[in-house]
């Protein structure tokens, strides 16, 4: 007899664990959109010294970063909603579709006024779509979200596979621009905020029109199978620590090493435009098995008691997620957009980006348990929940008031 998953109303130490690790990996991707031009995303080339240490620096984000924390993220929204709705048919998708809706707003605003990299637009709308798949069983739920993971790659390879055939012109604009483009940007960021909104604004629209089409079938693929990690009990740490300790070593066994073969095409090529697809596409499929194994990892380390306090800043992080991500974006606009901000844009090479990180990392995993110590919810967090149920939220932890409702993930 199968028994259906009703809503939780505690939280899940685990799987704030893991969405810390999560939202502080993102940044040491996003860190080179925020102050290089966007395409020195794709091919590193396009913006700034990519010999050296600044080589070593990117090589190494790309090999354990590169859309692993990303699939971490997305995988642990869809378990979310899994935790906050549970399987039932009477089920608050009400509730939900607020949620879903003030996300899509705040998302918006974060995209098109601060910057173009905004992934909340994508899982707002995304999350829409997958709650309708939550009563599925883990089975379906992760062959469907393989076959969706599956189509995005094919479409990313195609695109990849085109790039040679485009006009020179695009080319340029989307991966490989002249010096005279690159001058151009660094130009309008240090002139400040204001004069780089217009090329903020067109640049989102382009990245969202992307992430709702050809990026969609792998966000809403990681987010089903993340329902179905949640519901096998993966994320709830009711595995065994033999299970756990098994699938994280075959998985980081299998997939860094094919990932660093891949990464190493890269710079072997000399990033050649025409090659780009090799490795892009090898980095796309491998990194849900590299993500996969981080969370084991993760989860078996969660799972024994004497690491519980050690990794308690990375929960502490976790459950202030959307807080943190969203203030990562407002540290780097303040840093590299000009008036009122620093105008950073264009200065600082790899190294100085990775260090930048780490010095954020700190920050977050210091603040963010501190903050917890006497609030209930992250300041974002709290206003998001208080317009989903459309009344204001306890804040302070020795408030009184009415039993909580189930905690989103």
């Amino acid at each position: 007899m199968m028994t259906t998953i009703a809503p939780k109303a505690e939280r899940f130490t685990s799987i704030d664990t893991l969405r810390g690790f999560a939202v502080l990996g993102i940044l040491m991707m996003n860190v080179q959109a925020f102050a290089m031009v966007f395409p020195a995303y794709v091919w590193p080339p396009a913006h700034m010294d990519i010999t050296g240490a600044n080589l070593d620096v990117w090589f190494y984000s790309h090999v354990f970063f590169a859309m692993k924390a990303m699939t971490t993220f997305s995988a642990l929204f869809g378990a979310g909603i899994v935790l906050m709705l549970g399987e039932e048919k009477n089920a608050n998708l009400g509730l939900h579709y607020r949620r879903m809706i003030w996300l899509l707003v705040i998302g918006l605003v974060h995209g098109w006024i601060f910057w173009s990299g905004d992934i909340l637009v994508p899982y707002a709308v995304m999350g829409m779509l997958v709650v309708f798949a939550r009563r599925m069983s883990v089975t379906g739920l992760m062959i469907f979200g393989s076959i969706l993971i599956v189509l995005g790659g094919a479409l990313m390879a195609m695109i990849f596979v085109f790039i040679p055939y485009m006009p020179e012109d695009q080319i340029q604009l989307a991966f490989t621009p002249t010096p005279e483009m690159v001058a151009e940007s660094v130009a309008l960021y240090h002139e400040g905020f204001l004069a780089r909104l217009p090329a903020n604004m067109a640049l989102t629209m382009q990245n969202e029109i992307g992430q709702v089409t050809f990026f969609a079938p792998r966000l809403a693929g990681a987010m089903l199978v993340g329902m179905a990690l949640y519901k096998s009990g993966f994320l709830t740490l009711k595995w065994s620590a033999g299970k756990y300790l098994i699938a994280g070593v075959i998985a980081l066994g299998v997939g860094l090493p094919a990932t660093w073969m891949a990464t190493e095409h890269h710079v072997e090529t000399g990033f050649a435009v025409d090659e780009l697809w090799l490795g892009e596409t090898a980095n796309y499929f491998l990194s849900p098995i590299v993500a996969f194994g981080y969370a084991a990892v993760i989860m078996l380390l969660c799972k024994i008691g004497l690491f519980r306090w050690i990794l308690y800043p990375f929960t502490a992080a976790g459950r202030m997620a959307f807080t943190n991500y969203l203030s990562q974006t407002l540290i780097m606009t303040f840093l590299f957009v000009g008036p009122p901000g620093l105008g950073w844009f264009g200065t600082m090479e790899r190294v100085e980006q990775a260090q930048l990180v780490f010095i954020v990392w700190i920050a977050q995993l210091i603040i963010s348990p501190i903050w917890l110590h006497f609030f209930r919810f992250g300041p974002l967090e709290w206003v998001w929940r208080s317009l989903s149920y459309w009344r204001l939220q306890p804040m302070r932890k020795n408030a009184t008031s009415e039993p909580l409702p189930p905690t989103p993930a």
